[in-house]
């Protein structure tokens, strides 16, 4: 037989040696991934409830968790979780799309001004439309309102203009737009506050084009406030909790949505040198695993998961040596097996960790 580019290609090109004959826990998609970040590395996230991980281990690993909004110093920890600070670098919740994200740093630096943009409850209290549940019960009037979102974007601004890693984790496509001005909500307006209207409102579902489009503005936009930020992209391994479109399965929603969302990530890495990606959805949702990584719902994420996404991510990202064995291609199939089994019983074993996540309320029954 033959040369041929297979015959002297790596171990990670080929299914049956890095992915069927590894125990679960040690299957590891990352090839050469290009940043290196340290204990003085300002790195900020945004996105989606998944991004709330990636926080969580880098300040339990002794990382810069960079955060410009973490709320009055007198404060307990406790209670500023529970006004959700902390959860992200600044408390503008869940952002789920790429819109999203655009129109908040046009909002911070003045290039995009909503004109929807307060809700008063039938209880009198004011949310911020953009960030609806960062403040638990409401605002007690527009004022304090406006205040704290003039407050808010203050540290947006701080943490783009000083952040060196942003790490963006890409949720969904479907959205709800503004009739008026095209502005994008982080959830259907009446789910957690506001008051539905078709004449006010309509969904929309991006397409890989406007993705990239608006990812693209978002670097440009960055860049002349802060040249040296770096971007690392991932893509929210959990499916959607509904979908705004009757004629589709919520399954098959899910798949459009996520197979979008990984790639446009992948084009825009491709196209800048200083955005890279991370496989955290191949790590949870991979056939490798066999659904060991999902809780009973299918939907929420075990700590185990978690745990397999951030290990990789810290031995890869930080250049830290993660102690522990590696996939050996020689394993039988059986050995496979039962270790699967094994895996799988301790992952369900694991305590759910909570997140702080918009879009499960859209299913409230």
């Amino acid at each position: 037989m033959g040369d041929h580019p297979y015959a002297t290609a790596p171990a990670h090109n080929f299914w049956r040696k890095s992915v069927a004959s590894c125990d679960t826990a040690l299957v590891d998609p990352v090839v050469n991934f290009p940043f290196k970040i340290n204990h003085e590395t300002k790195v900020a996230t945004a996105g989606s409830c998944f991004a709330q991980h990636i926080a969580r281990y880098l300040k339990d690993n002794g990382y810069n968790y960079y955060v410009t909004e973490p709320g009055h110093p007198l404060l307990p920890d406790s209670i500023k979780l529970k006004n959700n600070y902390g959860l992200f670098s600044a408390r503008y919740g869940n952002i789920y799309t790429t819109r999203q994200l655009l129109q908040l740093v046009q909002r911070a630096y003045g290039a995009f001004s909503p004109i929807d943009d307060v809700w008063q409850c039938e209880d009198g209290s004011i949310l911020d439309p953009f960030r609806p549940s960062a403040q638990p019960g409401g605002y007690i009037s527009e004022l304090e309102m406006r205040l704290d979102r003039r407050q808010h974007l203050s540290a947006v601004r701080e943490m783009f203009e000083n952040l060196d890693v942003f790490v963006f984790t890409l949720g969904l496509t479907e959205c709800w737009v503004s009739r008026f001005d095209g502005a994008v909500y982080p959830i259907c307006p009446g789910v957690e506050g506001g008051e539905f209207s078709e004449e006010r409102y309509q969904f929309h579902n991006q397409s890989i084009n406007e993705i990239v489009e608006d990812l693209t503005q978002f670097v440009v936009m960055l860049a002349r406030v802060n040249p040296k930020a770096e971007i690392i992209l991932t893509v929210s391994p959990v499916p959607l909790a509904a979908t705004a479109r009757k004629d589709c399965h919520v399954l098959t929603a899910t798949t459009y949505s996520k197979s979008v969302l990984r790639v446009a990530a992948e084009t825009i890495a491709m196209k800048f040198e200083h955005i890279a990606y991370f496989p955290s959805y191949e790590i949870i949702t991979g056939s490798f695993n066999r659904g060991s990584y999902f809780a009973d719902d299918l939907r929420n994420v075990l700590e185990a998961g978690v745990s397999h996404v951030m290990r990789l991510f810290l031995k890869h990202a930080t250049g830290v040596r993660v102690e522990g064995p590696e996939c050996n291609p020689a394993k039988a199939t059986e050995t496979v097996e039962t270790e699967t089994s094994q895996t799988r019983s301790v992952a369900l074993a694991q305590q759910l960790v909570e997140v702080e996540c918009d879009e499960a309320r859209l299913d409230n029954s």
